[in-house]
């Protein structure tokens, strides 16, 4: 068994969101992921794991090709092996909690829009020529 105390497992950072692994298990893991006000992921997907977050605290939007679904308190999505998304957070600090599980916990990163020096690995573009909305 794991427990843990999300309250006490949340670290923020101005600059970029935090995602800390608090545990594994099996053929997956446990985060945190803390978001400052404003922050923005990558658009990326896993095409080996499925992805849940939960939402404890803040809020904001997740986007993916298909639409954008808002995120508060009390709410979770659920992301589909290969499902290409992106996480908008809202004006408030945000605490989710996330569960990857499948083959493995890569990502391929599409873009990001919101971060002018990110530069996409060559594996990335070469799978979204062929993926250009995700798996």
């Amino acid at each position: 068994m794991l427990a843990f105390d999300l309250s006490a497992e949340q670290a923020f950072n101005p600059e970029h969101h935090v995602e800390k692994i608090l545990g594994k298990i099996g053929e997956g893991d446990v985060t945190v992921a803390c978001w400052d006000p404003g922050q923005v992921s990558p658009n990326h997907l896993h095409p080996n794991a499925t992805e849940i977050y939960f939402c404890f605290s803040g809020g904001g939007t997740m986007r993916t090709p298909t639409g954008d679904v808002a995120v508060k308190p009390g709410s979770f999505v659920v992301h589909p092996r290969g499902e290409l998304h992106e996480y908008v957070n809202g004006p408030e600090r945000t605490l989710l909690f996330r569960v990857r599980y499948g083959d493995d916990m890569s990502t391929r990163s599409k873009d990001w829009p919101t971060n002018k020096t990110f530069q996409a690995k060559p594996a990335d573009d070469a799978f979204f020529l062929d993926h250009p909305n995700g798996l």
